[in-house]
C-alpha cells in the first residue's frame, strides 16, 4: 500500500478510536477529533468513536458509518479539571462491565486501521492492543506488550536502568494509615507520581513534609502503588520518536510551577521551544537516548520520552508515552512541524508506519 502526502493514494476506512473510561479521557478526546479531521482532510473515511460510550447516539447502518457527517466529530477542549467518570458510566444506557460500548468491535472489525487516540490505563497500557490482536484488527502504535510495560514506571524504569541515566527511585505500596510514617522515612526534595498514569495526572513535587503527606493522599486517588522519585533539577525536555527515529527535541518551559496536567492542556500555560535551545552535543545525548529507550521496551512507530537535563547536559529519563497527545497543545505535532511535517502528514504518516507493524507481526 502507498500512502502519498496530500491526498492519499489508498482512502482507507479508519475508525479513530477516542474517549474511554481513564482519567486522560477529555485528552483522548480533543486528540481524537484533530486527528480524524486530519485524516479525512486527507480523503480517508475517517469517524471519531468513543470507546467506553461506542454508538449509542448514532441512529444511522454500520454499513455508512464511515460515511457519517465531519465523521461524528464533536467539538472538544481539556478543562483544567479531570472528567467526572462516575458520570460518564452513569450516562452510558449499556451498563454492562465491558469497556468496549455499544457497536465500539463492530464497527473497528469493518476499519482497514484503527487510529488509537486513547490516553492512559483505558487503550494506553496494552489491553485495547492485545484484544485486537486477537481479533485481527490493525491499530496504530506499539504493540500490546510494549505498551503495558511503558505504562508501568517501575518496570520501564527497570528495565532501561542500565542503558540510560535515570533518578534514584522506589515502589511503594501503602495505606492511608500509612502516610506519616511513609513520609518520615522519605528522603526530600521528591516526586511522587502514581505508578501507571500519563498527562501528570496524580504527580507533585514535595519540598516539604506537610507536602509530601498531602502528595500521598493524592496518589492515593489512583491506586495503592506509588513512584517515589529522586527529584532532579535542570531543564523539562522531551523528545519524540516517529518511525524508530528520533524527532528534534522540544523544551518546555510551565509560567508557573511545573508542567502539571493544568500546564500541558490549556494554551499559554507554558513556553514550549522546539528544536530546544541547547547545544548539539546534549541534543545528540537526548536523541541516543530516546532511541535506546524506544528499542529497549520493544516499541514501534511513535512515542515520546520526557527528560530533565541537569546543567552540566545530563539527560535523566524519567518515562515514555506510547500514545502521545495529539491536541492542538501537544508537543509532538510540533517536534513534526520542525521536521517540516504538517499534522496531517504526522497523521499519514502514524498510519502507514503501524500497518507496516502490523503486517510484519503476522
Amino acid at each position: 500500500m502507498t500512502i502519498l502526502f496530500g491526498k492519499a493514494e489508498t482512502v482507507l476506512n479508519i475508525v479513530v478510536l477516542a474517549g474511554g473510561i481513564s482519567v486522560e479521557r477529555n485528552v483522548s478526546l480533543s486528540s481524537g477529533t484533530k486527528v480524524c479531521r486530519a485524516l479525512r482532510a486527507r480523503g480517508h473515511r475517517a469517524v471519531l468513536v468513543d470507546m467506553f460510550l461506542g454508538l449509542e447516539n448514532y441512529a444511522g447502518s454500520l454499513d455508512d458509518v464511515f460515511d457519517a457527517p465531519d465523521g461524528l466529530c464533536g467539538e472538544y477542549r481539556v478543562a483544567v479539571e479531570e472528567p467526572d467518570l462516575d458520570a460518564v458510566r452513569a450516562s452510558r444506557r449499556d451498563q454492562s462491565a465491558s469497556l468496549f460500548g455499544f457497536g465500539v468491535l463492530d464497527v473497528c472489525a469493518r476499519a482497514d486501521v484503527v487510529f488509537l487516540a486513547l490516553h492512559g490505563a483505558c487503550g494506553e497500557d496494552g489491553r485495547v492492543q492485545a484484544a485486537f490482536d486477537l481479533l485481527g484488527i490493525p491499530y496504530t502504535g506499539s504493540g500490546c506488550l510494549g505498551s503495558a510495560i511503558a505504562m508501568d514506571k517501575d518496570l520501564t524504569t527497570r528495565l532501561v536502568a542500565g542503558e540510560v541515566v535515570t533518578p534514584r527511585w522506589r515502589v511503594v505500596t501503602y495505606a492511608e494509615a500509612e502516610i506519616d510514617a511513609l513520609a518520615a522515612e522519605t528522603k526530600l526534595p521528591c516526586v511522587v507520581k502514581p505508578i501507571a498514569s500519563g498527562s501528570s495526572i496524580g504527580v507533585s513535587i514535595a519540598r516539604d513534609l506537610p507536602a509530601l503527606k498531602t502528595a500521598l493522599r493524592k496518589c492515593l486517588a489512583y491506586g495503592d502503588r506509588v513512584v517515589l522519585e529522586q527529584y532532579v533539577k535542570g531543564r523539562e525536555i522531551q523528545v519524540g520518536v516517529l518511525a524508530g527515529k528520533a524527532m528534534p527535541s522540544i523544551e518546555i518551559i510551565p509560567k508557573q510551577g511545573f508542567y502539571d496536567y493544568a500546564n500541558k492542556y490549556q494554551a499559554g500555560a507554558a513556553e514550549e521551544i522546539t528544536p530546544a535551545p541547547i547545544p548539539e552535543a546534549w541534543e545528540r545525548n537526548l536523541r541516543e537516548a530516546t532511541e535506546t529507550v524506544f528499542r529497549a521496551l520493544g516499541l514501534s512507530v511513535y512515542a515520546r520520552a520526557d527528560f530533565i537535563v541537569t546543567p552540566d547536559g545530563v539527560p535523566y529519563f524519567l518515562e515514555i508515552n506510547t500514545l502521545p497527545g495529539m491536541t492542538p497543545t501537544s508537543l509532538v505535532p510540533q517536534e513534526a512541524a520542525a521536521m517540516g511535517l504538517s499534522y496531517e502528514d504526522l497523521c499519514e504518516t502514524i498510519v502507514r508506519e503501524s500497518l507496516k507493524a502490523r503486517k510484519e507481526k503476522m
